[in-house]
């Protein structure tokens, strides 16, 4: 199968209703720091948001590769999926943990769009990627636990009813290993917030919809707990492994829109009586840039194909991440750098692609600890840490 022939239809049905939302309606978000709302809610109307969930509670019941196709394309287009990622990879734990009970009553709504599960509560100011070292707290008290703490780089809490949170239930020491004692809850935001939940924004380089919560002894029922008490850590990891391959389709997609972008400017643009991409100087770096683009997408399918086997991908999701997040910079620094000046114009949407894709060499992972996981898992080097 050549490039870009999985999932045809699916990629030409996103491309179809991408071309809805052009370069004009991303620059307003972006610089107005608004929410992609009309975007987002298209995205739900033609079930897109739905796909991983089964036919039974209303989605496609696809796989992870028809997920990554969404997500490549729209990032591929010139916009952002990040405005409704996590309502797919934060879909794992509800589905592979989640009782009948919790199943029912959301996946349904979750499907139609009537619900949004966007808010992934997992990371703290203090532990940053050492989850298991996270403070916030969730104390049992009768029939409601009681949580206690904070999170931070929160991403579309501010636009979700719902949140998917990690909270430690027992102290850490008291575990056979740190991982032990933690548990994931299924937040009901609203509910939440009027307990006393605080969300704060925070402003970044790029547009994200990322913030701070603070939870000062919140209640939420017992039915909350997804799973059992304890063992949420093993729960989230499957969709660590999803965001991981997600977000590195995303960066497939970005690498996409880098070079389409630079090519036709290269072919376009004169300087010195003759088109610039004429110069070896501008065309080595973008084939070198394409060339990554390719083999970075390769690791991704990989990763995708063992995550849909229910294979262990703990390793491919982590170096599917790592190729495609240096793939899709390489691409951006090398379009800017054709550009020239012009790329720093925000009309040309080079420099808001450009602090875009910068984000996904940090996160959902660094760089330098996927290099740690593939020293020691794979290589068998000693632990640095």
């Amino acid at each position: 199968m050549s490039f870009l022939e999985d999932h045809f239809d699916i990629r030409a049905a996103v491309a179809k209703l991408c071309s809805r939302f052009d370069g004009a309606y991303w620059r307003g978000c972006d610089r107005d720091r608004r929410y992609p709302a009309e975007f987002v809610s298209a995205l739900s109307e033609a079930g897109f948001l739905s796909v991983l969930i089964p036919e039974e509670f209303g989605g496609s019941g696809l796989g992870l590769g028809a997920a990554s196709a969404i997500l490549e394309e729209i990032h591929a287009s010139g916009g952002n999926g990040a405005a409704a990622h996590a309502q797919m990879y934060t879909m794992g734990t509800l589905l592979k943990h989640g009782s009948q009970e919790q199943k029912a009553a959301f996946l349904p709504k979750i499907a139609s769009g009537e619900l949004r599960l966007q808010a992934f509560g997992v990371t703290e100011a203090a532990s940053g990627t050492d989850t298991t070292r996270i403070q916030t707290r969730a104390d049992k008290v009768g029939g409601t636990y009681v949580i206690r703490g904070s999170k931070v780089f929160i991403s579309r809490a501010e636009h979700s009813d719902l949140m998917v949170l990690l909270a430690r239930t027992s102290p850490r020491e008291e575990g056979r290993k740190p991982s032990d004692g933690l548990s994931v809850f299924l937040v009901d935001m609203a509910a939440a917030k009027s307990q006393g939940m605080r969300i704060t924004p925070l402003r970044t380089m790029m547009n994200h919809a990322t913030t701070e919560i603070t939870f000062d002894d919140v209640p939420i029922p017992a039915s909350a707990l997804i799973g059992e008490e304890g063992k949420g850590f093993r729960y989230i990891l499957d969709g660590m492994n999803a965001e991981r391959i997600l977000i590195a389709s995303e960066c497939i997609g970005d690498a996409r829109w880098f070079l389409d972008k630079a090519s036709q400017y290269a072919s376009d643009r004169e300087v010195f009586g003759r088109p610039i991409g004429q110069n070896q100087g501008i065309q080595f770096p973008l084939a070198r840039a394409y060339t990554q683009m390719r083999a970075a997408a390769l690791m991704v399918r990989e990763a995708a194909a063992l995550f849909e086997e229910g294979k262990p991908c703990g390793s491919e999701a982590n170096m599917a991440k790592l190729l495609a997040s240096e793939a899709s910079w390489a691409a951006g620094d090398t379009t800017l750098q054709t550009y020239g000046g012009a790329g720093f114009a925000e009309d040309y949407d080079v420099e808001r692609k450009f602090r875009e894709t910068r984000l996904y060499q940090v996160a959902p992972i660094s760089t330098n600890l996927i290099l740690s996981h593939v020293a020691t898992h794979i290589l068998g080097l000693p632990k640095s840490f």
